[in-house]
């Protein structure tokens, strides 16, 4: 009973962290506007780069990932060492950061602080996952990257980063003594980014898409 009351409290911090609407915060702190009226509406780093410029864009990015990052590391502090035994394995860590990095990537696409709107979790998914399994993380952020600058689709290059992510997860799993349920977090993460990006889907789809260096409804600060 201890141990489910640990992942409850988990799950509510990691949401509350992951929630902090840092794209709007900054900008209306640094910029004056409210991000949600510009662009894609989204208060993602992504919407914030196009609309508002690379620096904040990547102040906002890195404030999501570290978010994330920190939902995770606590974590795996409040549950301490009890067990939780699947198949004779204790996973209670594992089960520890899987919850958080989800709920973080929840509470950043339906934040509580701002009618359960939000972004769609691509940082927040590689802050918690540099956390459970950096070098995994460096495979899909590196992946992102070339299909970024291939296509020049940002969604595009989200999405399928995801499941990069997922297949190495999948992989070192098959390869390695990593545990399994590090897959599922991988299925939920990847269907969260692939469901937050629907309407980037149907853009792609019918060629309507911004692609990087596309003018966009930049703001002049």
């Amino acid at each position: 009973m201890i141990l489910i009351v640990k992942y409850a409290v988990i799950a509510a911090i990691a949401y509350l962290l992951g929630a902090i609407p840092f794209g709007l915060i900054i900008s209306r702190r640094m910029a004056h506007v409210d991000i949600r009226e510009h662009g894609s509406g989204n208060i993602g780093a992504t919407n914030v780069f196009r609309t508002l410029g690379t620096r904040l864009g990547l102040i906002t990015g890195v404030l999501d990932l570290a978010k994330a990052a920190l939902a995770v590391l606590l974590s795996t502090f409040i549950v301490g060492n009890e067990v939780f035994l699947l198949g004779g394995q204790d996973i209670h860590i594992q089960l520890a950061q899987i919850l958080a990095a989800i709920s973080a990537i929840v509470g950043h696409n339906w934040s509580v602080y701002i009618k359960f709107k939000g972004g769609k979790g691509v940082a927040c998914f590689f802050g918690g996952l540099l956390m459970i399994n950096w070098p995994v993380a460096l495979i899909g952020m590196a992946a992102g990257i070339i299909i970024a600058l291939t296509t020049r689709y940002v969604s595009l290059a989200s999405m399928l980063a995801a499941v990069c992510v997922l297949l190495a997860l999948v992989g070192l799993t098959l390869l390695t003594f990593l545990a399994p349920v590090y897959i599922v977090y991988g299925l939920l993460a990847a269907g969260l980014i692939i469901f937050q990006h629907r309407s980037n889907i149907l853009r792609l789809q019918s060629g309507t898409e911004l692609k990087l260096g596309d003018k966009g409804a930049k703001i002049e600060i």
